[in-house]
């Protein structure tokens, strides 16, 4: 009788250390969850506005009829609160096209200096776009904005 009895109790014991153990590791796991979400979300905070929210994506498109190809450019605005972006300045090198670009779109100002959408913002989630054409592409990259 005793020695069932101990080992009631000595059971009860280890069963009691096992729920103790389980709390405490869950504890420790949604505290390290917590930090892991507030890092990601102030390092995200960190990148609302600037450079690096404005993504440039080119794309080859069909060729002209007298087979010059031809390039699709998307400039977005990947900022994910209500930030607005504008002055938007491209490097784009010695920029040109076989076809005409709205000037209030993108427009070169000067070598390896291209303006896009006029200066005016781009809102979140905005995309401007245009077709160009040239024997090659262009490389672009963001080199100035202004977060408003």
């Amino acid at each position: 009788m005793v020695s069932s009895m101990t080992f009631v109790v000595f059971s009860l014991l280890i069963i009691v250390g096992l729920i103790f153990t389980n709390v405490l590791a869950v504890n420790l796991y949604e505290t390290s969850s917590i930090s892991r979400t507030a890092t990601s979300v102030s390092s995200h905070l960190d990148e609302n506005c600037g450079k690096s929210t404005v993504q440039i994506n080119q794309s080859p498109t069909d060729p002209l009829p007298s087979g010059i190809p031809t390039y699709t450019v998307e400039i977005v605005n990947t900022c994910v609160t209500d930030c607005a972006i504008s002055n938007i300045h491209v490097a784009c090198g010695m920029f040109s096209s076989a076809t005409l670009i709205n000037p209030n779109i993108f427009m070169r100002l000067s070598e390896n200096d291209c303006l896009v959408n006029g200066g005016n913002p781009i809102s979140s989630g905005g995309v401007i776009s245009f077709k160009y054409a040239n024997t090659f592409s262009y490389p672009l990259s963001v080199s100035s904005v202004v977060c408003n």
